[in-house]
């Protein structure tokens, strides 16, 4: 009965599935418009984009949409196995942490909780067990990291984009209910945002927002997309964030794909980076592929940690979610092995397990041999993995 039920669950996803890419031709009634404003170089008036070449809008295995959404949905292209579950260990984290130190846990996927200067930050919170429409979409393997009763009260939320493992509506509705945090964003996705009860400030790329003196948000570029449904793609505007604070700046890359490469520098020449958050999973739709135009892969995830000049990172964006093709601790492990390839100190972007806290130093910055990247990424142990 189980096996019927779920056959019968995934023939309804298909057909809703269908059913969204029909509705891409017909009626503009179905559309959302989250924003409008005056036409920019990354914006047409309608809808955003990436400046120069965008190369986000192909389905990722570079085959049809329908294709896409198919063998995701029957797993028919061979993808190697997933843990059904994977063991967490909550943790408690403080109330606060006071002065220069910085404090950080991983939740899971891109939610991380930054804890410094007095203020409790978290990134792209999610604690749902599902992400997509309807309640469907991939199901969590591994637990949050840290209970949402055992959160601290948070002061403020950098969220990247409209993307449901991203912007998760029930938790952000729980997060306003309970502290009413700075919820930062770009544009257009205050406009979904808002359909929580929640009030987010909601700014282009280059602005910033003042959130005490001494610290600011600045939302910078990054190399992504965004929907949450399939007629309202890019009607919301991604980001990465730079934060600026004493002892050393944070960033937090959001979702991206590398683009023209540019973007970290842009980051980095408002201020030392003393802490980067940066994705390195959901890279290989297809066998032996190593980024997507909408995804960073480890090696590309170097590259953006190189151009930031961060003293020090921590992986997200794996693990929790399965979104892709490559084995469940693929990413990290590639990470490791293109970093002692490089000869970059591994430790200083290093994996951590979900719910593990740790201090980030304050350290000066050692520069990274990208230039080695691309023989690197030839090594025998790097092909090796699934």
């Amino acid at each position: 009965m189980t096996t019927a039920l779920k056959i019968l669950g995934g023939i309804v996803l298909l057909l809703l599935i269908v059913l969204g890419l029909a509705v891409t031709i017909v009626p503009r009634f179905l559309d959302r418009i989250y924003y409008r404003g005056d036409a920019s170089d990354h914006f047409d008036g309608e809808r955003f984009f990436n400046p120069g070449v965008d190369d986000t809008v192909r389905p990722p295995t570079g085959g049809s949409r329908a294709g896409f959404f198919w063998n995701m949905l029957t797993r028919g292209d061979g993808r190697p196995a997933w843990p059904s579950t994977v063991s967490v260990t909550p943790s408690k984290p403080a109330a606060r942490v006071e002065g220069e130190r910085m404090v950080v846990t991983w939740i899971g996927h891109a939610t991380v909780l930054v804890q410094t200067n007095g203020l409790n930050i978290l990134t792209d919170p999610v604690w749902s067990d599902r992400t997509g429409p309807f309640g469907r979409g991939p199901k969590r393997v591994a637990a949050p990291g840290v209970r949402f009763d055992d959160l601290p009260k948070i002061d403020l939320v950098l969220l990247s984009h409209n993307h449901y493992d991203h912007l998760d509506k029930p938790t952000l509705k729980r997060l306003w209910a309970r502290d009413k945090p700075l919820i930062v964003t770009s544009l257009g996705n205050d406009s979904v945002i808002g359909q929580t009860g929640a009030q987010a400030t909601a700014i282009d790329w280059g602005g910033r927002v003042a959130v005490r003196p001494g610290v600011e948000v600045h939302v910078t570029r990054n190399h992504h997309w965004g929907s949450r449904w399939f007629t309202d793609r890019n009607r919301a505007l991604w980001s990465s964030f730079t934060v600026t604070l004493p002892g050393g700046n944070l960033y937090f890359a959001g979702d991206t794909g590398l683009g023209d490469g540019r973007w970290p520098a842009e980051a980095a020449a408002l201020g030392p980076v003393r802490f980067a958050i940066i994705p390195i999973g959901a890279f290989r739709f297809v066998p032996g592929q190593m980024t997507t135009g909408s995804h960073i892969g480890p090696a590309d995830a170097v590259r953006v940690f190189a151009g930031l000049g961060a003293a020090t990172a921590l992986p997200i964006h794996w693990g929790t979610f399965r979104l892709s093709y490559e084995g469940w601790d693929t990413p990290p492990r590639m990470l490791d092995l293109l970093m002692r390839c490089t000869g970059a100190d591994p430790a200083r972007f290093a994996a951590k397990g979900i719910g593990e806290t740790f201090e980030v130093p304050v350290a000066a910055p050692a520069p990274v041999d990208t230039g080695k990247l691309d023989a690197c990424l030839k090594g025998e142990a790097v092909r090796a993995l699934p």
